[in-house]
């Protein structure tokens, strides 16, 4: 599997035109799963389910995204993570929801190496975590499927200007709010540190079998 990382901001048209090509590559059998770990300068993106009344204040680019979810922020001190996989080659059967399990796995394995203790919750999208004042979202996810091959997939809040995600409803959620590792931690984490503990979560998660054991191959 190929790892990218980008170190200057990305466009979000250059990253969507990418990820759509590299699918097409994956399907055609000319490439192979690809992780690209990139910053996106700031910007809104709607999935398919995006309503518009939850776009409050196009402070920033808008852009249709084609993935699954509703409204999202991308900008500086966020770690998108894109995440291009043939899971006919990965899962015995193809499961989208096995998939999901995956990528929040993936990002609380991660964010656990800087002490944050991210957690699922039912009927909400993303990886949340407890504050003083309740409860707040820490990571997204979304994500689209082509021909069985992934693209889209997760964010995380690791020094965002947090006021930036005023603008949306955050993935349609209204009663919770926003945090990042820097919030919570007081700590400035590094995006290089961060990409090591994701690439080291990497395969804890993504050799899980389909009877979600540990896979030695």
């Amino acid at each position: 599997m190929e790892i990218k990382t980008s170190a200057d901001f990305v466009a979000y048209p250059d990253a969507l035109r990418f990820m759509e090509d590299r699918v097409a590559d994956i399907h055609a059998g000319t490439a192979g799963d690809m992780v690209w770990l990139l910053e996106h300068p700031a910007l809104y993106t709607a999935g398919t389910s995006a309503k518009a009344s939850d776009l409050l204040d196009a402070r920033f680019p808008v852009f249709d995204a084609g993935r699954g979810g509703e409204y999202t922020y991308h900008g500086p001190g966020q770690r998108v993570g894109y995440v291009m996989l043939d899971l006919k080659k990965r899962q015995q059967v193809p499961d989208l929801k096995k998939y999901i399990w995956q990528l929040e796995e993936w990002v609380i394995r991660a964010i656990a190496t800087f002490g944050v203790k991210g957690e699922r919750r039912e009927g909400r999208v993303g990886i949340w975590v407890i504050t003083p004042t309740g409860e707040s979202k820490i990571a997204a996810i979304g994500v689209r499927i082509r021909h069985w091959i992934t693209y889209h997939g997760v964010s995380i809040n690791v020094d965002p200007d947090l006021s930036h995600f005023t603008g949306i409803v955050p993935c349609g959620i209204r009663d919770y709010g926003v945090t990042s590792l820097k919030a919570l931690t007081g700590a400035d984490v590094p995006m290089e540190a961060l990409d090591k503990a994701l690439l080291d979560a990497w395969d804890s998660v993504f050799s899980l079998n389909d009877s979600g054991i540990n896979s030695a191959a």
